[in-house]
């Protein structure tokens, strides 16, 4: 039996069989030097790190048939290590005991339900991610990492204009020096906040209490999306048709970690709708009054769009690379516009077309990005009432839909992720090699 203890947010470890009969017990420093006075004095002692060396290990001692500890900081089955023993060993091998995470320690220390939020892990991996679930979702926490702490995300928060206050916990449990400090971006990103940092969480204080749902987590997907024009405001039906958002929305694919760019936004309707798909939205809009009826649609639907002010694609240089861009407008622009989005956007391209002698423009530029090109015309007819309780077709305007897609990479070796499992690397007396300290929840 391979027994994993989550020490929890300042818990001590109590006697217990698991722990006095282990003949193998792999854990941080910290975790091993506070259980010693439990095990067994010949059992041996590993220092978790690189986690292959660990897992070749309890194999060993479970192939005896002896019993293994393995001692996990909060909730070893939050990003912990509780996957990868289950992959290696299978569920019924272990015995897993948890305890408090960092995230619900964090939320309790702020006086906070956190049922509704959202949880990224930034440790040993792209910020960008992390970055964006912040912007798109009023309450997140965020585990970090070298790199991917505090300042770093306070810095790219800070440039993005989010409207978020960060707590952050160190050292939580730790009656001496536990500390939870609410910061603003800017203040995060001046500081250096060492390597005690527990997690961030990133908050709007103004639906930061949401009402209570019966599903865990920052919300269930949209039940509608392509919403019918009436549900925006727009100027003179200046907006995008819902059949064409549509299938836009399909090739764009919005999900939570995403930045979506909405260029030429006008009303913000594909901006909003892939904001409420839970991803970062941008929505470019150079009229002033187009800006208004931006951030009044975001308003209604409860979503946050980040509007920027300007013409693309001059505006475009200063925000973030997207995953995907949807471009609605243009005028003698979008050639040049369709270009720049195509240089930085990392998955796809979706740009709406009224005149057929774009088309190719368009599709040359995306090609020339190593876009696979795709496209369809679309002509629709929506019933609309006549007299005596009958019904017409009222044909609306066609649109040219042509997306580009960007060729995933080409698959190498995989390679173990370990950034749920490793944090500081230290050597140790007990260690038979040289290993890294701590396990992330």
């Amino acid at each position: 039996m391979i027994t994993v203890f989550g020490t929890g947010t300042g818990a001590a470890l109590s006697p217990d069989p698991a722990l006095s009969s282990a003949g193998l017990v792999i854990g941080g420093r910290r975790h091993l030097d506070a259980a010693e006075p439990l095990l067994d004095p010949g059992a041996e002692q590993v220092v978790l790190g690189p986690l292959a060396p660990a897992l070749d290990a309890v194999e060993r001692y479970a192939e005896k048939g002896q019993d293994v500890v393995v001692l996990a900081s909060g909730d070893p089955g939050f990003f912990g290590i509780v996957r990868a023993l289950a992959e290696r060993f299978g569920p019924a091998a272990l015995d897993v005991r948890p305890g408090v995470s960092s995230v619900a320690a964090a939320f309790a220390r702020a006086g906070l339900p956190w049922d509704d939020a959202a949880v990224v892990s930034a440790h040993g991996r792209d910020l960008r991610t992390a970055v964006n679930v912040c912007r798109a979702h009023p309450k997140t926490a965020v585990l970090t990492g070298p790199g991917a702490g505090p300042a770093e995300l306070g810095a790219e928060l800070a440039h993005a204009g989010a409207r978020r206050i960060l707590v952050v916990a160190s050292r939580l449990g730790d009656p001496a020096h536990e500390s939870v400090e609410r910061v603003s971006p800017a203040e995060a990103a001046a500081r250096d906040w060492g390597d005690a940092v527990s997690v961030v969480l990133c908050l709007d204080e103004e639906r930061v209490l949401a009402p209570m749902g019966t599903l865990a987590g920052p919300g269930r997907a949209p039940a509608r999306w392509a919403l019918d024009e009436s549900e925006f405001a727009h100027r003179d039906s200046m907006i995008t048709k819902f059949e064409v958002r549509a299938l836009a929305l399909a090739r764009l694919g919005p999900r939570p970690g995403d930045l979506v760019w909405d260029i030429g936004a006008g009303s913000g309707s594909v901006a909003v709708e892939c904001a409420r798909f839970g991803a970062a939205a941008v929505a470019v809009e150079k009229t002033v009054d187009g800006v208004a009826r931006i951030r009044e649609n975001a308003a209604a639907h409860g979503v946050d769009v980040r509007v920027v002010h300007g013409a693309a694609p001059t505006v475009l240089s200063d925000l973030a690379d997207p995953d995907a861009v949807f471009v609605g407008g243009g005028g003698r622009e979008l050639t040049a516009i369709v270009t720049a989005c195509a240089r930085r956007a990392r998955r796809a391209v979706v740009v709406a077309v009224a005149a057929v002698d774009r088309v190719g423009a368009v599709r040359d530029a995306l090609g020339a990005a190593g876009f696979a090109c795709d496209g369809v015309l679309l002509q629709s007819s929506r019933l609309a009432p006549l007299p005596g309780d009958v019904s017409r077709l009222a044909a609306a305007n066609p649109v040219f839909l042509v997306w580009g897609e960007r060729p995933p990479p080409a698959s190498g070796p995989p390679s173990a992720d370990l950034s749920e499992i490793s944090r500081t690397s230290r050597t140790s007396r007990t260690s038979r090699t040289s290993l890294d300290e701590g396990v992330v929840e």
